[in-house]
């Protein structure tokens, strides 16, 4: 509602004031002259900072735009329009960048085999008997394998490798179609502190003279380091060493009446 008083000149004023005026809706404007006042009832709308206005009530509402399926990116097509303002150019998923850890090898190179190690493989043990390869039949013979941890180092799928190999175990085979399979690969009978001919955990009893052809065969276990700290290989090695010889005599006792030494025609000497 409206009311009006005094000359044409105080609604001019009035209508100034509003146009002037300040505040953030529901403010009633007061102004007046010396002839009378106009009030002017209503509310004063002021305007967000940003400037944007909202939509009116009951104003209609632009159609949404109809929404079509991303189409799948075809990288040869792109490069044959490569004129073409478009870039060629793909994002890559989170899952499709797959790291391997620091040492490890890709996830696309197979896994390392033994087979793979043979390469590197330690040299060939040959066995001693004790004595001197020298035996008599129904005697012990003290057999000695000696076999160490070692590294070697070189390149595998032209990557540098080293590869350490570790003795695990030792099968002598000693010729007379008898074996034997210890845990380590014996020691002398001297470093035993025993005496010659005595029996040890690697000897063995020939029971025939003749001569024979005996070796021993060392499994090592393998272990690999690409840079980041060793890692075991499955399975393991076995290296066959060469053929020693080995001669058996036969031994026999005879009463003398002088030692060999005092009558070398004596019997038996």
């Amino acid at each position: 509602m409206q009311r009006f008083l005094g000359a044409p000149a105080a609604v001019v004023l009035a209508l100034f004031a509003l146009g002037s005026g300040t505040g953030d809706g529901g403010t009633d404007l007061l102004t007046g002259t010396d002839q009378g006042t106009v009030v002017i009832s209503g509310t004063q709308t002021t305007h967000s900072p940003e400037g944007k206005r909202g939509p009116r009530a009951g104003s209609p509402r632009a159609p949404e735009a109809p929404w079509y399926p991303p189409h799948e990116f075809d990288f040869d097509s792109c490069l044959d329009d490569w004129n073409s303002s478009r870039g060629c150019f793909r994002a890559t998923e989170p899952d499709e960048v797959k790291r391997s850890e620091p040492g490890q090898a890709s996830p696309s190179a197979r896994p390392i085999t033994m087979t793979d190690l043979a390469q590197f493989a330690p040299e060939k043990i040959a066995v001693t008997g004790e004595p001197g390869n020298l035996g008599i039949a129904g005697m012990p013979m003290n057999f000695v394998a000696t076999a160490t941890t070692h590294t070697r180092t070189g390149t595998l799928f032209g990557t540098p490798i080293a590869v350490r190999f570790t003795p695990t175990s030792y099968a002598f085979v000693h010729g007379d179609g008898s074996t034997a399979t210890t845990a380590d690969g014996g020691r002398t009978w001297s470093a035993l502190g025993q005496l010659s001919f005595t029996p040890t955990a690697t000897s063995h009893v020939y029971e025939d003279r003749g001569t024979y052809l005996a070796h021993v065969s060392v499994r090592y276990a393998a272990e690999v380091d690409l840079g980041a700290g060793w890692s075991a290989v499955p399975g393991d090695l076995t290296v066959d060493g060469p053929d020693s010889e080995i001669r058996i005599f036969e031994a026999h006792t005879a009463l003398v009446a002088f030692m060999c030494a005092e009558n070398p025609g004596a019997p038996g000497c």
